[in-house]
């Protein structure tokens, strides 16, 4: 049985939601699978052992609706970033699967070793996959070039051509039995809680929110505005009971919600391609996307609040169908 690396970026929190399920079905079929996670440390605690913990080059969450491209560029250490390159044994494993991770693809692309995408941003780049009305060649090349791979396998919101899967749903979230409590669950991670909480208690009157903030540490109450600090199991639930989501433009956030039926408004983070790429797949649907949380974009926020509808989508399980078509494909390949 093959010997697998599997290496996952770990900045925000869809990409090891994602590994909850993928790495447990990896480790049927492998004689060893080690993990790797890049990146600031992430919100989600994870139930399997992770061998390598790489600084990589992770992107830092702002406080007004984008990257904070300051902090971003004080963190990314590239001599460290350089030597993890180096010091990554990645010629040691029969095959490297990677969920848009730049340590392990750089690694592999040094030593001429295969890299696998198993990811959305692989789907992002599809020439069928929805795409803004103004382009960004500048982000685009970003997305591109961050985490190199030989052979690509994407999940997006909808199947947009023969490679693209619908999204990866994680097993604790298929077993929700999803509720209406009559609030309105929120993860923004790119806004800060005053500029939060003074937003959304200017929209209806009636309206409660459950927020979880990246920049708060403890709970706290707002008349209908609730706070509460990042956690999986917490997040999850809420989700499960709540009215409707309103949140980042990100992956695993808005693909959720729609399995869950519940409605749906995003808005995309400022100057992140990906983002902007989701938010034109998400309109597609027919969901809303509003562009930030200032006066002229609350009216379309009320709006949904009053009239908005869940989206119907069909996202069934095919998980393992991916990973077995993945071994089978890539296996072979790299036994020559």
């Amino acid at each position: 049985m093959p010997r697998i690396l599997y290496a996952i970026q770990g900045t925000g929190n869809g990409h090891l939601s994602r590994a909850l399920d993928i790495v447990p079905l990896l480790q049927r079929h492998a004689s060893r699978v080690d993990v790797l996670v890049s990146g600031p440390p992430a919100d989600i605690p994870l139930p399997f052992a992770v061998k390598y913990r790489c600084h990589g080059l992770g992107f830092i969450f702002g406080k007004k609706g984008g990257v904070n491209f300051v902090k971003t560029f004080w963190q990314l250490n590239s001599a460290a970033f350089l030597r993890e390159i180096r010091q990554l044994p990645v010629e040691a494993y029969d095959l490297v699967i990677n969920d848009f991770e730049p340590v392990s693809a750089w690694a592999c692309q040094r030593r001429q070793v295969p890299c696998i995408a198993l990811s959305h941003q692989s789907a992002v780049l599809s020439d069928y996959a929805p795409r803004p009305r103004h382009d960004d060649p500048i982000g685009r090349a970003v997305l591109r070039h961050y985490a190199p791979v030989t052979a690509r396998y994407g999940f997006h919101f909808d199947r947009y051509e023969p490679g693209i899967h619908t999204p990866v749903i994680r097993r604790q979230v298929r077993e929700l039995t999803p509720h209406n409590d009559g609030h309105y669950t929120v993860y923004l991670p790119a806004f800060d809680e005053p500029t939060l909480v003074q937003r959304l208690r200017y929209l209806s009157g009636s309206t409660r929110w459950e927020v979880f903030s990246k920049h708060s540490t403890q709970e706290s109450e707002h008349g209908r505005v609730r706070v509460r600090p990042v956690s999986g199991a917490a997040f999850t639930d809420s989700l499960a009971r709540s009215a409707g989501v309103l949140c980042g433009a990100g992956f695993e956030t808005p693909a959720e919600a729609l399995y869950l039926g519940k409605k749906l408004l995003v808005i995309p983070m400022k100057n992140q391609y990906e983002q902007a790429c989701n938010a034109a797949a998400l309109a597609r649907l027919g969901v809303p996307v509003v562009k930030g949380l200032k006066d002229r974009h609350l009216a379309g926020l009320d709006e949904w609040l009053q009239t908005g509808r869940p989206v119907p989508v069909a996202y069934p399980d095919e998980t393992a169908a991916v990973i077995g078509k993945l071994l089978l494909e890539q296996l072979p390949v790299l036994s020559h």
